[in-house]
């Protein structure tokens, strides 16, 4: 969250990957260490997302309904997504809308980037 822009804030995680590659397609700009080593917070020593979040082809798909498609936790479900991982990631995704009220400006390239495309009040209860 350091900087004067998001470069990479309206992107999931997965196309991140995919954008490394690209970039790297001819020559190696990006090291590959950078992009193999396990995705992390870095907030403690051997910090991993895997061990707090879902894998990232299930999680993207899921935040992609929500925040895309503005489906609820019931559509998604539906789709045949796991009610429980379905609840934890939404409840995720609301509990931190204060992070992204702090976040500096982000290069926008979906229909419902955070910021000016995604507004949410911080108090808002959507999941109850």
């Amino acid at each position: 969250m350091a900087g004067g822009l998001g470069v990479l804030g309206d992107c999931y995680k997965l196309q991140v990957y995919a954008l490394a590659k690209y970039i790297n397609r001819e020559k190696k700009i990006i090291p590959e260490n950078i992009i193999s080593k396990a995705p992390s917070a870095e907030l403690r020593p051997n910090q991993k997302d895997s061990d707090s979040l879902p894998d990232y082809s299930l999680l993207d798909q899921v935040l992609y309904q929500y925040i895309e498609k503005r489906m609820g936790p019931g559509e998604i479900k539906a789709l045949g997504y796991d009610a429980a991982l379905v609840d934890r990631t939404l409840k995720m995704v609301n509990n931190n809308e204060y992070k992204r009220n702090q976040f500096c400006p982000i290069i926008r390239i979906s229909p419902k980037a955070f910021g000016v495309g995604r507004r949410v009040p911080i108090v808002g209860k959507y999941l109850n």
